[in-house]
């Protein structure tokens, strides 16, 4: 009978033993995932900053619209008239260094041009206007001015816009999202002193970048007529800079 009930007690004080084991075990693995999931969850002691970082650059490239406008009765005399002024036009935009790939036809459009007959009550079809525009890129800007102003001679009877644009975009939004970076770590830095706390961590950030302003000009030369104007005073062109802004906001965890 004794040696039954120490075999019990032995018994009852391994299992209990074993149990602890296990205890300890899992209240370890609790621990390691309750401090994950606090790390992993917003801390309710933040501050949150913005700042603006913002750099000048200069355009690098100029953009141009042009179009031959031909109006006529016959569609057949009209279309022939107007691709042989465009391709004329083309051959000397190539002549002056600008490549294939920044030369590209965006508009080819033929249109019934309609009046209205007083005595019959009806419009009708009194000819047919045809445009054709294509969209060149200038990267060397000394070419500007004489291309601009030899056009006209070509046929070219609208240049409806000129713009200009940087090609690199990103390095310039680098250079201003570095900066409004560093600026929103130290506005939070003084912030967080003047107040007695300490910077932890980052815990959500964003950043939005404005549109780059282009500068634009209208131009045109005997619109619609299709009459061969003579080659135009070149003009003056300035690109002038451009602003790149970005702006950012930052939440940082503080203790």
């Amino acid at each position: 009978m004794d040696n039954n009930l120490e075999s019990l007690k032995k018994y009852f004080w391994a299992i209990l033993n074993l149990l602890l084991i296990v205890l300890v075990i899992l209240g370890v693995f609790s621990l390691g995932a309750l401090r994950h999931y606090s790390d992993s969850t917003p801390s309710s002691r933040t501050i949150s900053v913005s700042a603006e970082g913002k750099t000048v650059v200069t355009p690098d490239i100029a953009k141009i619209n042009f179009s031959v406008v031909t109006e006529g009765n016959d569609t057949v005399k009209i279309s022939e008239e107007n691709i042989k002024k465009m391709n004329k036009a083309i051959d000397f935009v190539k002549s002056k260094g600008i490549e294939a790939k920044d030369i590209q036809t965006t508009g080819y459009s033929l249109s019934p041009k309609y009046e209205y007959d007083e005595g019959a009550k009806k419009s009708f079809i009194s000819g047919y206007v045809l445009t054709q525009t294509v969209y060149i890129q200038i990267r060397d800007f000394s070419r500007i001015s004489s291309i601009l102003g030899a056009l006209p001679g070509f046929g070219i009877n609208d240049i409806s816009s000129l713009s200009f644009d940087i090609e690199n975009q990103d390095a310039s939004l680098k250079v201003a999202r570095d900066q409004a970076f560093e600026k929103a770590l130290t506005k939070a830095k003084e912030m967080a002193k003047m107040n007695g706390v300490r910077i932890k961590r980052v815990v959500t950030f964003s950043d939005y970048q404005n549109n780059y302003p282009v500068y634009a000009k209208s131009m045109s030369y005997d619109a619609g007529r299709g009459i061969i104007a003579e080659s135009a005073p070149a003009p003056s062109i300035e690109p002038g800079s451009q602003e790149v802004t970005v702006n950012v906001s930052i939440t940082y965890e503080i203790d």
